[in-house]
């Protein structure tokens, strides 16, 4: 093994990508899967997952891929998740908390339900799953490989900008939060907890500005960098935290937005006027 693939290989690793099938989950599954890892991809639509997970396998890569649904929205389906990963494998060495939801909706108008539903998915399920995992990447981890869990955040929960998404944007940040406070317990177990804070990806959630070539390049035009983000940048990122080369990090919320969050006077996410 090389000096870069000692830094970044997943070789031989078990990862768990919860809404793997699609957008910036897809993404790192693939990136997984490329660097060497077994990758488990979960989520609502297990036909779905099986489909890109047989495209995974496919790429003559290193690694593999398994596909299966997985209902986050209730304590039941989060304990049916939590077996099957346990009659899956017996250790857990990277843990991906990427599912998620959102809700848009002008404030006069916006209900409570797109609290509970929000708040639940993106912030109850991600911790309730990883307690119940918490065994399995014990398993895996060590003081100088320790297991590695990666939460995905946003930009909107690091900036106060909601553009009609309030509990999205609030759910986030109790992401980012979460992740430091469970970075901050688990340090002695040897696992690290770290965050995504993406900016504008082509995803099931940006399809409505990003589907087409056309409103990709209208959005990434008011990201500082100029651009939306590329599965590169998202590639990069993964095997960093999850590699050899990312074993001292943890308590991080990585920025992976072009700038948007260190940016000042900013219009709406997706503002074109």
């Amino acid at each position: 093994m090389n000096y870069l693939e000692n830094l970044f290989s997943v070789e031989g690793k078990t990862a768990l990508v919860t809404g793997g099938a699609s957008g910036i989950g897809r993404m790192i599954a693939t990136s997984l899967v490329e660097a060497g890892a077994r990758v488990l991809i979960a989520s609502r639509k297990g036909e779905v997952c099986e489909a890109v997970a047989s495209e995974l396998n496919e790429l003559d890569a290193a690694g593999s891929a398994e596909g299966f649904a997985a209902d986050l929205s209730s304590d039941e389906g989060i304990t049916a998740l939590s077996e099957e990963i346990a009659n899956r494998t017996d250790k857990l060495d990277i843990l991906i908390n990427n599912s998620g939801a959102t809700w848009g909706e002008p404030l006069e108008t916006f209900p409570y339900a797109a609290w509970t539903k929000i708040m639940g998915v993106n912030v109850a399920a991600m911790f309730t799953l990883t307690r119940n995992l918490l065994p399995l990447l014990e398993a895996a981890s060590s003081a100088k490989d320790p297991a590695r869990i990666i939460n995905l955040g946003s930009v909107m929960g690091t900036i106060p900008l909601a553009d009609g998404a309030y509990s999205y944007s609030v759910s986030k940040a109790g992401v980012h939060h979460m992740t430091k406070i469970l970075a901050s317990e688990f340090a002695g177990k040897h696992i690290t907890v770290n965050a995504f804070a993406p900016g504008p990806f082509q995803s099931r959630m940006t399809a409505f500005a990003t589907a087409s070539e056309e409103g990709a390049a209208a959005v990434g035009a008011i990201n500082p960098s100029g651009r939306i983000g590329q599965p590169s940048d998202i590639a990069g990122a993964t095997l960093f935290l999850c590699g050899k080369g990312g074993a001292y990090v943890t308590g991080a919320i990585l920025p992976i937005d072009g700038g948007e969050s260190v940016s000042t006077g900013r219009m709406g996410l997706f503002d074109e006027s």
